[in-house]
């Protein structure tokens, strides 16, 4: 992730300084950001070349940033756009930075309407004075930033132009992190993604128990505020680290406590996620906050899967079932429809001809002819 200074610079009142030209002195044809910024987009052309953000690639060693790069966009009536794309090791850490840039551009309070913004696999969007409309999404591992620089800005020009953008990136997973759809009510949240511990404890200025949380393996971490409560849950990738970071963390609880220092009003190990919340009222709410999580296992394998051969069988055959019991189903609701269909015009033919018959005169072609009255066409004569 971005440094805490690097961030603080990306959203300064109005974004200013987040659009900043740097000097170009690397060779940005191996870039991998620089690459996913074509020479045009639709009508808009590249009024320069990339160039590479030095301040961005100082900060590598204390983020998870591969790279960052800088271009403009001019229109022929003269609206011109910047845009800023860094690239990030995985889908998660780019969507952390996107929670990150809302949560910094929330509480600096800055004029102008925040909103979602349906760019990418997820965005938010300011609409404000002049030079302060700015776009902010995530697509795949890519995290990009647009701000329409013209003196009257549009937010439905700038939302335009980053879409045609987004289409050209690779959408990676095309979700956000499973662990946000496994926090309470987690559609109405704005949520704080977090890779790295120091994401995770920029919130809290006093809580040590986090201290004794390791990010390593791949542990991603989940922040959202429920009113006074703050809900924590941190995932690990395998059981085992979630065991050894649920012993830390109950020994940092017994530290904190013998010390007299904050602690969380709840803390549980929930599968291989570590829950904690944080300002609830009382323990109560606190726990049953923490009911409401809910961990879904899943399996994987570091290297190919033993059992592929009887769940690829089984997958067969389940399904050469389902399609033989469908098959028969099918037609024997189409044979039942059928004997119904039939029957019911049978009926009705077999009583039409009954009706027609008993309305008939039947007579005898001669006298000297002898019938016989098989078909009771023929009346009697008496």
């Amino acid at each position: 992730m971005f440094s805490r200074r690097l961030r603080t610079f990306w959203l300064v009142p109005g974004l200013s300084l987040l659009f900043f030209i740097s000097a170009t002195g690397q060779n940005i044809a191996t870039d991998p950001a620089a690459k996913l910024l074509p020479d045009a987009l639709g009508d808009l052309r590249a009024s320069g070349p990339t160039e590479v953000e030095r301040q961005s690639l100082a900060s590598h060693q204390r983020s998870s940033i591969r790279s960052a790069v800088r271009r403009i966009y001019a229109s022929k009536d003269g609206r011109r756009f910047s845009v800023v794309l860094a690239t990030m090791p995985s889908d998660s850490a780019a969507y952390a930075e996107l929670t990150q840039s809302r949560r910094l551009a929330e509480n600096l309070g800055e004029a102008g309407k925040l909103d979602n913004a349906d760019v990418g696999t997820e965005g938010f969007s300011r609409s404000g004075s002049a030079k302060d409309t700015y776009l902010i999404f995530f697509k795949g591992p890519a995290f990009i930033a647009v701000r329409d620089e013209s003196n009257v800005p549009e937010l439905q020009r700038l939302t335009d132009f980053a879409k045609s953008l987004a289409d050209k990136l690779d959408k990676g997973v095309g979700e956000i992190p499973v662990l946000v759809k496994h926090l309470p009510a987690w559609e109405t949240q704005h949520v704080l993604y977090a890779v790295n511990k120091e994401a995770l404890q920029e919130p809290f200025s006093n809580q040590g128990v986090l201290d004794a949380i390791s990010f390593e393996g791949g542990t991603e971490a989940a922040v959202a505020d429920y009113g006074p409560p703050k809900l924590v849950v941190v995932e690990f990738s395998t059981a085992s680290l979630a065991t050894d970071n649920d012993q830390r963390i109950k020994a940092k609880l017994q530290e904190l406590t013998s010390q007299g220092l904050p602690l969380p009003t709840a803390y549980r190990r929930v599968g291989n996620y570590a829950v904690f919340v944080f300002d609830a009222p009382n323990a109560e709410a606190a726990n049953n906050l923490i009911d409401q999580v809910k961990y879904q296992q899943v399996v994987q394998w570091l290297g190919p899967n033993p059992f592929a051969y009887e769940q690829a069988t089984r997958e067969f055959t389940e399904t050469t079932l389902g399609v033989l019991v469908s098959v028969v189903q099918t037609s024997g609701l189409a044979l039942v429809g059928c004997l119904a269909v039939g029957g019911i015009f049978g009926a009705m033919l077999f009583r039409a001809r009954r009706a027609q018959q008993k309305a008939s005169e039947a007579f005898a072609d001669s006298d000297a002819m002898v019938r016989l009255n098989l078909d009771e066409l023929t009346k009697s004569r008496k």
